[in-house]
């Protein structure tokens, strides 16, 4: 039950920490940036291995955490794939001109841009946890897998599902930055040496960046699912708290730039962007709420009732 409450809990601190964000200014605003990403780290990684086990977690820190600090030692040190920029004091302690916390970032939200793309790719009927057919006692519920394990009624998608999968997971993590980048190149977190040409409302950052980071999201949702191992190719209950996070990233980041941090292009080409990913999991979350699981059959009654 714990290990239920545990992501929720700290999902819910990191949604109060967000909210105060446009209310801050400054070394707060740039502190609470930086406690953000933690909250956001802890979350992910702590989720991961709460519900799948150390091989998961410690996949996702190698992939993500561990790639995401040489792509981006790559890119100060050379401008390859994102183009030339700087980091600037204001995110804490660098290592190879970048900052310790940006590799916890491409963490956060690297785990449940893929497990809203598993959900997603898993046809309808075949979650973790569900009976498999044939089981008329419907014995196996929902979320009662163990952490590490893979449900006997769950669906491992073929070569072409694999592909698809890792597509809509690199798509859902990239959109992320339609609104990240513009967010922090505003707050003068980083600087581009040369932000030409950029997308339209979008200046100051060029068009190289989205593009390296849709390589990089490639590489590590390619890399996560063989070494994580079977446990990350389903979803089942425990999952809740990432989707939760992942809809809650877009929602109200179309809010914030809409209407507190001034950013309405970024609001927009954010919107458009992770919408991809987050609207059709919204949807398939709340068809799933609708659809009853697991109902018993009714109890005949009357003359064919046995005495």
């Amino acid at each position: 039950m714990i290990r239920r409450h545990v992501p929720w809990l700290l999902l819910a601190v990191l949604v109060l920490t967000q909210i105060c964000y446009p209310l801050t200014t400054g070394v707060t605003r740039a502190r609470l940036t930086v406690a953000t990403v933690v909250l956001g780290y802890l979350l992910s990684v702590g989720h991961a291995l709460l519900s799948r086990g150390p091989r998961a977690a410690v996949a996702l820190v190698a992939v993500a955490t561990g790639g995401g600090f040489a792509i981006e030692a790559l890119g100060v040190a050379t401008g390859f794939p994102f183009g030339s920029y700087d980091y600037s004091g204001e995110l804490g302690p660098k290592l190879a001109g970048v900052p310790l916390i940006i590799p916890l970032a491409w963490t956060w939200m690297a785990w449940p841009a893929w497990l809203a793309a598993v959900r997603l790719t898993t046809p309808a009927g075949r979650a973790a946890g569900s009976a498999p057919a044939g089981n008329a006692s419907g014995s196996a519920t929902r979320g009662s897998t163990a952490p590490g394990s893979t449900a006997p009624g769950s669906a491992t998608p073929g070569w072409a599902g694999h592909v698809g999968r890792v597509a809509l997971a690199t798509v859902g993590l990239a959109g992320w930055d339609l609104f990240l980048d513009p967010q922090m190149v505003a707050e003068g977190y980083w600087v581009w040496r040369d932000a030409a040409p950029a997308l339209p409302g979008l200046s100051g950052i060029p068009i190289s960046n989205y593009l390296g980071w849709l390589l990089f999201a490639v590489l590590l949702m390619s890399a996560l699912r063989p070494l994580a191992g079977p446990a990350v190719a389903v979803t089942d209950s425990r999952d809740d708290p990432m989707f939760a996070l992942y809809l809650w990233t877009y929602f109200s980041s179309v809010l914030a730039h809409a209407v507190f941090l001034r950013l309405p292009a970024s609001a927009i080409w954010g919107a458009v962007g992770m919408a991809v990913v987050a609207v059709p999991l919204a949807v398939t979350l709340l068809r799933a709420r609708r659809r009853p699981v697991d109902r018993p059959a009714p109890q005949r009654t009357g003359v064919d009732t046995p005495a």
